[in-house]
């Protein structure tokens, strides 16, 4: 797995742990979650793209 895509991964689960600890702690925001999703999807962009070479 290419270095780029590794990060991205690592990135992608480190902010979920955080955006769940958030929604634990005050509650759930709709705007977070989505961030969250929207990275994902860069994340899924990022490794289809490098692991398609």
């Amino acid at each position: 797995m290419p270095a780029p895509a590794k990060a991205m991964i690592t990135c992608t689960m480190v902010s979920l742990v955080v955006v769940t600890a958030y929604t634990a702690a005050l509650g759930p925001n709709g705007w977070v979650w989505f961030a969250w999703v929207v990275l994902m999807l860069a994340t899924i962009g990022v490794f289809a793209l490098r692991t398609r070479r």
